[in-house]
């Protein structure tokens, strides 16, 4: 009797003790941060669900240790700890307590990933693009033929690539408009609108950016860096209206812009003014300058707002971070005025001081949205030309990790096939 019941414990101290989960650290013990979005990505299309501990360790994972994901791991560089199913349920007993700021988050579905992106190669990176291929996870380059061919219903995420959707081509003219790259791009653009019956390469863009919206509407997930952010609120807001001028679309602009344009068609801002020098490096009011923002690189930061997880886990989630003070980045979109914000936007990152919103987000019908100021999260003032970032040297950029939390958030929902 006395050998059966040792053997009883014996037996159950083994159960106890095995590693049935991984749990992937995402706190100041990670090497590799941006890999592990890639590695719990990969689990996800392993058929195998994962679970996103919010506000528990910088935002960890936790998964079944399934035969070879420690290899896979190890291959990847990222760190993990193996637990017993007793230390795994102390885990979410911690984070279920109710006077925790904790949750868990459910990933079950692979999300299917976009990019809008121009065929032709760009003298600049865009940092979504190198944050995907660093972390492995797989996606689609796609531009204006397969928008307008409503293909975007085959993806749940779209991310807007340094893009001008007004049809200033960057309102690059007078520094680059005599460059072979700007001319050889401001062709395929107009033979790109002619093929699609417009008359106009802004005509185009407006076209585009009403499919995306309807695409949002659908329950699509949208994210824009740096000029796409406001230049897709200019578009919408100028549908119909000449905005631009004779070297962008042979003729003037329309005299009485301001009057004409539409805010309660725009996803974030309001009542802004467009730059309609056409010599300026700039579309509108919306972006915070530098001579505005009185920042240096030394002391350009900006904070994540801390929400609650249990009751706001949208917002929650995307600003996963072991960091919650950001360095800050310039784009030729770098920050959003405050006062320029619409009410039912969610701010997710600002800088007081400035009085500018650097990351925010919103809903539109049964999608959302977000905007991340700013043209790459390792490199202050990237320059057109300039080589593309390194990750190797940055495997764990909070900045990096802002733009990884938007892919990983359309799994935590299945999304139904949209039509």
């Amino acid at each position: 009797m006395k050998y059966i019941i040792s053997l009883y414990f014996l037996i159950l101290t083994q159960l106890t003790c095995f590693g049935n989960y991984i749990l992937v650290p995402m706190d100041q013990e990670q090497n590799n941060h941006l890999k592990a979005y890639g590695v719990t990505f990969w689990v996800l299309e392993q058929e195998i669900e994962a679970e996103w501990l919010l506000n528990y360790r910088g935002g960890s994972f936790m998964f079944e240790n399934v035969a070879h994901f420690e290899q896979e791991l190890v291959i990847r560089g990222v760190d993990y700890t193996v637990l017993s199913n007793a230390q795994a349920l102390q885990i979410k007993e911690e984070i279920a307590h109710p006077e925790s700021n904790m949750d868990i988050m459910r990933l079950d579905a692979v999300p299917r990933i976009a990019v809008y992106s121009p065929p032709s190669k760009q003298p600049w990176d865009d940092a979504v693009t190198l944050v995907l291929t660093y972390a492995e996870i797989p996606y689609d380059v796609i531009f204006d033929d397969e928008v307008m061919a409503d293909l975007l219903p085959k993806y749940d995420w779209l991310h807007l690539h340094h893009e001008d959707f007004t049809g200033q081509y960057g309102k690059f003219y007078a520094t680059y408009g005599r460059e072979a790259w700007y001319i050889e791009a401001q062709n395929q653009f107009e033979e790109s609108a002619r093929k699609h019956g417009y008359d106009k390469v802004s005509h185009l863009k407006t076209g585009v950016v009403k499919k995306i919206r309807d695409f949002c509407a659908g329950g699509g997930f949208l994210f824009a860096m740096c000029s796409a952010t406001d230049t897709y609120d200019i578009a919408l807001a100028a549908e119909g209206i000449d905005i631009i001028d004779y070297m962008y679309d042979g003729d003037g602009v329309d005299p009485d812009v301001h009057e004409k344009l539409n805010y309660e068609n725009t996803f974030a801002f309001k009542d802004f003014k467009l730059k309609l020098d056409p010599y300026q490096y700039e579309y509108s009011e919306i972006d915070n300058q530098s001579y505005e923002r009185g920042l240096r690189e030394e002391n350009d930061f900006f904070e994540l707002f801390a929400f609650s997880a249990k009751w706001d886990p949208v917002p929650t989630m995307l600003t996963q971070n072991h960091q919650r003070q950001i360095k800050g980045f310039m784009g030729q979109t770098t920050a959003f005025k405050k006062h320029l914000i619409k009410s039912d936007v969610i701010v997710l990152g600002d800088c007081n001081s400035a009085k500018e919103a650097r990351y925010i987000h919103g809903t539109f019908g049964k999608g959302t949205w977000t905007f991340f100021g700013g043209h790459d999260p390792e490199d202050y003032r990237h320059f057109v030309g300039e080589e593309p970032t390194d990750l190797n040297l940055h495997p764990s950029s909070p900045g990096y990790r802002l733009i990884l939390n938007n892919i990983l958030f359309p799994a935590a929902k299945k999304k139904k096939q949209k039509t």
